[in-house]
C-alpha cells in the first residue's frame, strides 16, 4: 500500500452564535486545513491542522506506506491521517494501534474567551445544556474573575466545573491567594498554569497550598525529570505529535499522574484525540479540542458528549466520514475580517481606561503585560465593553490617542458619584 495523493484544502469556519461575538473579536474569523491522503488501494484518510504543512513535509509522506509512519514525529494532522488509513487497511479502529483501551468513554471539555460576566453565564449554560460538565478559560485582566465566577455559579448546573487558566502569570495578584479565593465556589475545578513554567519549586509549593488541582501545561523539560518532582496534580500535552505523546504517556502512566491533550481541530482532531486518550492508561482528565465552537465541520459525524463524555468509535480507522459538499462549501466561505477595536474598561471608582485590541495579536487579551503599558490584575474591580468602529470623531479621536500613548487611562469626571 503507497500514498498516491495529499489533497490539502483550506476552510473558514464559523463560530456558533453564542460565542461569535467575542470569539471574532478575539481572534476574527478562524482559518484551518483538511487533508484527504489516498492510497493506491483506493483507501482514503483525513487529518487536519491549524496551517498547512510546507510542501516538503508534504512530500515526505507521498508514495510511502502508512504504516511507516507509526508514531508519527513529523506532521500531528497528517499523522492522524495516517493512522487513519492504517486502522481502515487493518480493520481495526485506531485506539488498537496504540495498545490496550482502557476507556469507552473519554471524557472531554469544552472552551471559551474570557468576557463580561452576563456572557460568561451565559456559555456556562448554553454548554451545560450541550452535555459538557467542565469549561474552560483564559483569564483576563480586563475582567474581574471573581464577578465571572459568581455569575457563572448562579446559572451552572450541580457537578458543572470551570478550568481557569491563567496563561503563565503576567499580572500583580499574589496567585496562592487568588486560588484560594477561587476554590471557595462550588464551581471553581482546576488552575491551568498559574505559575511561570520555570518555577517549578514555586509549583511545588502551590501545589500544597491549593484545595483543587494543578493542571501543568508549559513544562520547562520538555515534560521529563520535572514531572517526576510531582509539580502539579494534572498534566497536559498541547499538540504534541504523536510520537511525543505516546512517550510521555508512558512517562505520567510510570509516574501515576493523571494527563490530558489539547489538540484544537474538529472532528476529525477530536476523534483521534479521544482514540488516543482511550488506549493511554492514566489519560483520565477532560481533553480539548474546541470543536464545539464551530457551527459546522467537513465530516458527517460529531462526537458530542453525554455528562462530560464522547463515546470511543469503534468502525475502522478514525470513524469519521469527509462531506465533500461541506468541504467545498466551507472553502468558498468568505466572512468579514475583524478590524482592531477599542477596549473600553471602567474601575467601580470611576476611572476609564482604553487599549487598542487587535485579533492579529490576541494574546493581548490575556497577556497584556507583554506590551509593557500598565500593570493588571485579575481581581482588579474592572469590567469592560468592545467599542467596535462606529464612524464617529469620538471614536477616531480615541483610537488615534491610544496609538500614540499606548494606553488611556482618566480620572473620574468630577460630576461622576462612582467613590
Amino acid at each position: 500500500m503507497k500514498i498516491t495523493e495529499i489533497e490539502v484544502h483550506e476552510i473558514t469556519l464559523e463560530y456558533e452564535d453564542f460565542l461569535a461575538y467575542q470569539l471574532n473579536h478575539y481572534y476574527g474569523p478562524i482559518r484551518r486545513t483538511v487533508y484527504v491522503v489516498r492510497t493506491d488501494t483506493g483507501l482514503e484518510g483525513l487529518g487536519e491542522s491549524g496551517r498547512p504543512e510546507p510542501q516538503d513535509v508534504i512530500d515526505q509522506y507521498v508514495n510511502t506506506n502508512p504504516f511507516d509512519w507509526i508514531g508519527d514525529e513529523t506532521s500531528l494532522g497528517l499523522g492522524t491521517a495516517m493512522y487513519d488509513l492504517m486502522g481502515k487497511a487493518a480493520g481495526v479502529p485506531v485506539y488498537k494501534l496504540f495498545g490496550q483501551k482502557y476507556r469507552s468513554w473519554v471524557p472531554v471539555g469544552c472552551w471559551t474567551v474570557s468576557t463580561d460576566p452576563s456572557r460568561m453565564a451565559d456559555t456556562v449554560a448554553t454548554y451545560a445544556a450541550h452535555g459538557y460538565t467542565w469549561m474552560k478559560y483564559h483569564l483576563s485582566p480586563f475582567e474581574n474573575v471573581l464577578d465571572q465566577t459568581e455569575a457563572m455559579e448562579t446559572v451552572a448546573p450541580e457537578g458543572f466545573k470551570i478550568h481557569y487558566d491563567f496563561t503563565m502569570g503576567g499580572t500583580d495578584d499574589h496567585i496562592p491567594e487568588l486560588v484560594d479565593a477561587l476554590s471557595q465556589y462550588r464551581i471553581a475545578g482546576c488552575f491551568e498554569d498559574p505559575l511561570p513554567g520555570e518555577d517549578i519549586q514555586g509549583y511545588i509549593e502551590l501545589r500544597q497550598r491549593s484545595r483543587l488541582p494543578i493542571v501543568l501545561h508549559h513544562f520547562p523539560m520538555g515534560a521529563t525529570y520535572e514531572v517526576f518532582m510531582r509539580p502539579a496534580d494534572i498534566y497536559m500535552l498541547g499538540h504534541a505529535k504523536i510520537g511525543d505523546a505516546v512517550r510521555r504517556a508512558g512517562l505520567f502512566a510510570a509516574n501515576e499522574s493523571p494527563f490530558m491533550l489539547q489538540n484544537v481541530g474538529g472532528n476529525i482532531t477530536r476523534a483521534m484525540t479521544t482514540h488516543m486518550m482511550a488506549a493511554f492508561p492514566t489519560a483520565t482528565f477532560h481533553f480539548h479540542s474546541d470543536t464545539e465552537t464551530w457551527k459546522m465541520d467537513v465530516v458527517n459525524e460529531a462526537l458530542t458528549p453525554i455528562n462530560g463524555f464522547v463515546r470511543v468509535p469503534e468502525s475502522p480507522g478514525l470513524g469519521v466520514t469527509l462531506n465533500r459538499d461541506e468541504l467545498e462549501r466551507l472553502k468558498a466561505l468568505k466572512l468579514p475580517e475583524q478590524k482592531p477595536w477599542i477596549l473600553k474598561s471602567q474601575f467601580r471608582n470611576g476611572t476609564r481606561m482604553y487599549n487598542i485590541a487587535d485579533p492579529r495579536n490576541s494574546i493581548f487579551m490575556v497577556r497584556p503585560d507583554r506590551s509593557r503599558l500598565i500593570p493588571m490584575r485579575y481581581t482588579s474591580p474592572i469590567s469592560t465593553t468592545y467599542w467596535d468602529d462606529d464612524g464617529t470623531s469620538e471614536y477616531r479621536t480615541t483610537f488615534e490617542r491610544i496609538e500614540r500613548e499606548g494606553v488611556v487611562l482618566e480620572s473620574c469626571p468630577s460630576e461622576c458619584r462612582c467613590g
